[in-house]
């Protein structure tokens, strides 16, 4: 007790400081950075290089892949997404870079599919997939139809090829196949299991081949978005629910709307239906934003929900209700509807916890990654970094 009082002037000290300091801090991380603006965000270039460097050989046993892997191996086909839909965007945001990025989509494109010939769909999915029989015949994830139909529009929409033009019909007529026979206009990612995340993605890549193709699907659209509006939206936030049966029915294990789904699909609704994405993004704002201390973060679910970890959301933290999955596509989310403020607010909680790793490439070129992003998490910051150009190409005009 005597040695607590001799020390309470330092306690008190300590105290003031951090009540000094604690409302400040944020200041001394916060980058000066505004998304949608000419001026390219300064971790865009670093970024692009690192990543070139780990797509830039053949997936199979790379080291930081295969481990991804092992845990889950959509992460792997997300991270490709979520790249080859950034360097698309650098391309057609930077001159004189379209060649660079055009090698490394193509080079990651044709990896991709040669991945999915050699092992079939089953490469990109975890392994409940075998669980249970899909509903739809012959089994098809439009998880992994969508991405990768997303992947080779993004291709053509930066300069079109023949090399891939056929591949993308195709992919896209499978898709209104598929989308067409559901009862609710939506396909199976999963056995009888749906999701928002890539029937969003499915959608955005009808839209492209509408500008690329001169295809019409406006009627499956309309009458996709009625069935979205009126079955597949949580009645208590208003927010689309991230995962249902192919009947409609939300998902016996699933959480409603979650944060790791809902800032991706207002993105993708951006091509669709744009002032129902941001209505949808306005409510993602108001039910998961937040920020404290001048640091932004996303919580996963909506208000009191605690919905059980997955592979998805990963470790949520305890009161805040916060997961690193969330935050991420929260700045993706931020990005896309130019939100400045809550997006300078997560790219601050980004270089205060996500410990970013500076370095120089072999051609003596500055790189950057971030430690705890991981072969994920990167591809995601990336294309919020340049996010715009490739989306400026696809939204609609009004009537």
């Amino acid at each position: 007790m005597a040695l607590v009082r001799r020390r309470w002037p330092e306690w008190v000290a300590l105290a003031v400081a951090a009540a000094i300091w604690w409302p400040v801090m944020h200041l001394c991380w916060r980058p000066d950075v505004s998304p949608g603006g000419e001026e390219l965000d300064p971790i865009a270039l670093p970024m692009a290089r690192s990543l070139e460097e780990m797509w830039g050989t053949n997936s199979s046993g790379h080291t930081e892949i295969e481990p991804m892997r092992r845990i889950n191996p959509e992460w792997d086909f997300m991270g490709r997404t979520f790249f080859i839909l950034g360097e698309a965007n650098l391309a057609l945001r930077v001159p004189g870079r379209e060649g660079r990025c055009l090698q490394s989509i193509d080079r990651l494109l044709a990896d991709t599919l040669a991945m999915e010939q050699q092992h079939g769909m089953e490469h990109f999915l975890m392994d409940y997939h075998r669980a249970r029989p899909w509903v739809e015949q012959p089994p098809a994830s439009i998880f992994v139809d969508g991405e990768i139909a997303l992947c080779l529009g993004a291709r053509r929409l930066v300069s079109d090829d023949d090399r891939w033009r056929k591949a993308f019909r195709s992919r896209v007529g499978r898709i209104v196949e598929r989308m067409n026979r559901g009862p609710v206009l939506c396909a199976e990612s999963y056995p009888d299991e749906c999701w928002m995340f890539c029937n969003t993605a499915a959608m955005a890549a009808l839209r492209m081949a509408e500008v690329l193709d001169g295809e019409d699907h406006g009627a499956l659209r309309a009458a996709w978005l009625r069935q979205l509006k009126n079955h597949l939206v949580d009645p208590g936030s208003g927010l689309l629910i991230s995962a249902f049966q192919l009947d409609g029915t939300p998902h016996p294990a699933g959480p409603g709307p979650e944060g790791s789904t809902i800032w991706f699909a207002a993105h993708m609704l951006q091509v669709i239906d744009p002032g129902f994405a941001r209505e949808q993004y306005d409510l993602a704002k108001r039910h998961l934003g937040r920020s404290l201390l001048g640091f932004g973060y996303s919580r996963e679910w909506p208000g009191l929900a605690l919905a059980g970890m997955d592979v998805d959301s990963g470790p949520v933290l305890p009161v805040l209700g916060t997961s690193a999955s969330a935050s991420g596509l929260a700045l993706l989310g931020a990005a896309a509807f130019e939100d400045h403020s809550y997006y300078r607010q997560l790219r601050t909680s980004l270089e205060i916890g996500a410990f970013p790793r500076p370095g120089v490439n072999d051609a003596g070129d500055e790189s950057l990654r971030y430690l705890m992003a991981g072969a994920i998490g990167d591809p995601v910051i990336f294309y919020s970094a340049v996010a715009g150009p490739l989306w400026d190409r696809l939204r609609p005009t009004a009537p």
